[in-house]
């Protein structure tokens, strides 16, 4: 299994974690629990929890291809919403197990 995280400093995290999931809810299955998100998708599944300072994203996957373009589908998407804020910064790095 590969996995990426990347931890991504804001005040409005929770905000944009459901904002995100709600947008992908349409097209992927998706799962919110207060401030915690999970997304997902065809070769990947994408968790998010945020906090008062920011967003922690993990996603993992079988492909370390697929799970590698995710990263910037999930950062654009989040930028998108964080708008007034973006671009965030987002240091993906790679995870064993």
């Amino acid at each position: 299994m590969n996995r990426i995280a990347a931890r991504v400093a804001t005040p409005n995290g929770g905000k944009y974690v459901r904002q995100l999931c709600k947008h992908w809810s349409h097209k992927l299955q998706t799962e919110v629990d207060g401030d915690t998100g999970t997304v997902t998708f065809p070769a990947a599944v994408a968790t998010m929890a945020a906090d008062g300072y920011g967003i922690s994203i993990t996603i993992v996957g079988e492909d370390r291809g697929a799970v590698e373009g995710l990263t910037d589908v999930v950062a654009r998407h989040i930028d998108r919403f964080a708008f007034r804020e973006a671009p965030l910064a987002y240091d993906w790095q790679w995870q064993e197990g």
